[in-house]
């Protein structure tokens, strides 16, 4: 919980607003102090979003990936991160979200290319629901047609992730996989599986176009900082695992 309240107020762009609001509440006290605090939370509300600082933040994280699998070692797995959810009217009143939906999509494919075995992972994500990667299985095999393998349900992060499935998968005698998730998420995650001493072959969701610097890319845009929250969550989060 501790975790998740830090993610939600303590990262950008969410931050800078707040900082905004601090500046506004002690402006009266602290004239100088508080102008400093309401002129940077205002500019980094402005430059998160823009376009081209959004999109540059995940592009940068989409760079280099190990989409080839190597020749020594070819994947003999898929393993599918979870996401979101998104809150249903009938039990078991979660269903897969757009993030996790997307994986699933991806999933289902490299299933029906490869013909490879497929591990959901995913812990609880609202309480007194079904864990994620439950909701992914349900998911894969009602909507998609795909049968499920394994079923990791008790990660609650993407270190965990890895960790947990890679306990699975080395009783089965499986050392090289497929990972899916968003391009923006596969460099983090690509560092957690290979910690857990897995081989890792990225297969993205997407990967975004190359910005092309047009004038709209200078607006600010509401969509922007959406992007901007998964683009420095995501190179915070490669620093943590480095050093971890």
């Amino acid at each position: 919980m501790l975790k998740s309240l830090v993610l939600t107020l303590g990262l950008p762009p969410i931050c800078f607003l707040y900082l905004a609001v601090l500046g506004v509440a002690i402006v009266r006290r602290h004239r100088r102090g508080g102008q400093v605090l309401v002129c940077l939370g205002l500019a980094g509300l402005v430059v998160l979003s823009l376009p081209v600082i959004a999109g540059s933040l995940i592009i940068a994280l989409e760079q280099n990936l190990p989409v080839e699998p190597p020749a020594n070692a070819m994947p003999e797995a898929i393993v599918v991160l979870g996401g979101d959810v998104a809150r249903d009217t009938g039990a078991p009143f979660v269903i897969p979200g757009y993030l996790t939906l997307d994986r699933l999509r991806t999933g289902a494919a490299l299933h029906r290319r490869t013909g490879l075995p497929i591990l959901v992972t995913g812990g609880l994500v609202l309480p007194d629901r079904p864990a994620i990667a439950r909701v992914m299985a349900d998911s894969l095999r009602e909507d998609f047609q795909v049968p499920v393998k394994w079923i990791e349900d008790a990660s609650v992060d993407t270190w965990e992730n890895a960790a947990l499935s890679a306990v699975i998968l080395k009783q089965q005698g499986i050392r090289s996989v497929y990972v899916v998730t968003q391009g923006w998420h596969m460099r983090r995650a690509i560092l957690a599986f290979r910690h857990a001493g897995l081989i890792v072959t990225a297969v993205p969701t997407s990967i975004n176009p190359p910005i092309t610097l047009e004038p709209s890319d200078f607006m600010p845009r509401a969509s922007a900082w959406a992007l901007s929250y998964y683009g420095l969550h995501e190179w915070i989060g490669c620093a943590w695992y480095s050093i971890r």
